[in-house]
């Protein structure tokens, strides 16, 4: 027998015959995971067969009953049975538990869950996302650990498959702390099934895609989710170091807070307040990775890492701190999207990545209002509010990824930050918006980006960035070149998702690679605020990983 392996986290045999095997498992699946290396708590198989009797249920995906009856005409009458005891069967959230007949399905239990009609304006492939992961709690309710799922296709959306999928797997996270902590709580379910007409090369790449994509979200609800001492700067800075571990992605981590204070300085005076307790002491995480054959485009990412943001001497009141160490997601989903980039091997591309870790803590030396700092890029910014916080730990590993940009091959910028709560106010739970420069404008990064987004359920919005954005932040006496924040919160300021983004080109000297530059650099902040997941403290969605994927990895696949 010989055995072939797909790059990534993808392992199936193949006999002499043709017909592949997993152990004693069913011949007609093929596909299955490694889940040590691809960070996702159950097998992922594919399947062509819905009696195989190694499965505990069948959960079914479908829009209406004539594209499931097409895909799956022994099904005919299980659907025309369930329609005649209720006609709204296929309506959005109908989830129901049908009784079949064993010699169909063995375990005698099929799950329905429909996405509604998925056709009015307002309808997005998110109906999958949603149909697929109610269908997958169902299951997990009555028992079944072993669970195959079926999507009909619908034509509206491709993607319908890959993001079913998807929902499934994020349905099926366990949280890392619950994964160390209890031995019997690692799995929500053994084995997930995804059923195929014909178990080829493309049903093969889709799960390779979906499994990729899946274990970068994982690695990023790890780090945004877990608690602030669990995930405190020196934690987050191990837990990627051993994630990474003999992988094809390389981590340099700076933890000498010497070297911080002298080239992060704005990094180093927001952790001011936390760094005399050594287990809250900053981190500077950097990854890259490059793909084959020779690099087409370059991106770089710098995260926003605060594991615990208290608002610092402009503390959090009334129980606004509470949730603040999901302040780390920005980080989390550059560490996110460079598992995927491990996993799934994109070519002709170069991505390098910043993790900015700190806890904005209170104490004798934390930094304060009316303090005046000089950013690595020699502007000189007047603190206004410590609680604006996000910005300041990107500035200088962003003015960095500025200078190093100036010598790749057609670099793309970009800062990914849980930064206003004008962004979740503006767009509300479940989008993340992106902002360009002139330059990344003219590219059309956002506009591509949110094309992308929607293809995977990832939704990302844009806003644009006007004159008004960067006047407010201008220094308001001779003491300063910017101010870095107004007294109030984002979410009462007027464009207050825009304005912090042109901060963040000002300070670190962006501005001078515009459109009217003889370095043009492209430039792409990404507010992931509405983004971060549901109302704490409910698992974090891993965005906008899937996005970043669907627009810069998937079409550089094989």
């Amino acid at each position: 027998m010989a055995t072939s392996s797909l790059p990534g986290c993808v392992s199936y045999s193949q006999s002499s015959s043709g017909v592949n095997s997993l152990d004693s498992d069913n011949i007609n699946q093929r596909f299955i995971t490694n889940t040590m290396s691809c960070n996702i708590s159950c097998d992922v198989r594919s399947n062509s067969d819905i009696s195989d009797k190694s499965y505990e249920g069948v959960v079914v995906v479908s829009h209406e009953a004539a594209s499931l009856n097409a895909l799956l005409p022994s099904l005919n009458n299980v659907v025309k049975r369930q329609l005649e005891l209720d006609s709204n069967a296929f309506d959005v959230g109908n989830v129901a538990l049908i009784h079949t007949d064993t010699q169909l399905i063995p375990s005698g239990r099929l799950i329905l869950s429909p996405t509604g009609p998925s056709n009015r304006d307002f309808d997005d492939v998110r109906r999958f996302v949603d149909a697929s992961a109610a269908g997958i709690k169902k299951a997990l309710s009555v028992g079944i650990k072993k669970i195959l799922l079926v999507v009909a296709p619908h034509p509206n959306f491709p993607n319908a498959k890959l993001v079913s999928v998807l929902g499934a797997l994020q349905t099926l996270y366990v949280p890392l702390e619950i994964r160390e902590a209890f031995e019997n709580r690692k799995q929500k379910a053994q084995v997930l099934g995804v059923f195929f007409s014909n178990v080829d090369a493309d049903a093969e790449k889709l799960l390779r895609i979906a499994t990729g994509i899946e274990a970068g979200r994982s690695v990023a609800r790890d780090i945004a989710g877990s608690d602030p001492e669990r995930m405190a700067p020196p934690n987050v800075a191990t837990y990627v170091k051993q994630t990474f571990k003999g992988s094809n992605i390389n981590v340099e981590i700076i933890d000498n807070q010497d070297t911080i204070k002298k080239e992060y300085p704005f990094t180093y005076a927001v952790n001011r307040g936390a760094n005399v307790v050594p287990r809250y002491q900053t981190r500077i995480i950097k990854l890259s990775y490059q793909g084959e054959g020779p690099v087409e485009e370059t991106l770089m990412f710098v995260g926003k890492g605060v594991t615990l943001d208290t608002g610092g001497l402009d503390v959090k009141t009334g129980g606004h701190m509470v949730g603040m160490s999901r302040d780390k997601s920005g980080a989390a989903a550059v560490a996110g999207l460079f598992k995927t980039l491990e996993l799934l091997r994109p070519k002709n591309i170069k991505v390098v990545g910043t993790m900015s870790m700190v806890r904005n803590g209170i104490g004798p030396e934390s930094y304060s209002c009316d303090e005046i700092l000089t950013a690595r890029s020699g502007r000189r910014v007047r603190v206004v509010n410590t609680d604006a916080e996000g910005r300041m730990v990107m500035l200088d590993p962003l003015c960095e990824m500025k200078e190093r940009a100036l010598n790749e091959v057609n670099p793309h910028i970009f800062t990914i930050a849980t930064l206003t709560g004008h962004a979740y106010l503006t767009v509300g739970e479940g989008y993340s918006i992106a902002m360009d420069n002139g330059p990344a404008q003219r590219n059309q990064t956002g506009v591509k980006l949110r094309e992308a987004s929607e293809s995977v359920g990832d939704m990302v919005e844009v806003s644009v960035l006007r004159r008004e954005d960067y006047d407010y932040h201008r220094g308001k006496s001779e003491y300063e070149d910017l101010r870095q924040s107004g007294s109030g919160p984002s979410a009462t300021t007027p464009r207050g998702h825009m304005r912090p983004c042109a901060f963040i080109i000002m300070g670190s000297g962006l501005d001078e690679h515009g459109i009217d530059s003889k370095h043009p650099l492209k430039y792409t902040h990404i507010d992931m605020a509405g983004a971060e997941g549901p109302e704490f403290p409910s698992v974090p969605w891993g965005s906008p990983v899937a996005a970043l994927a669907a627009r810069y990895v998937l079409p550089r696949l094989n």
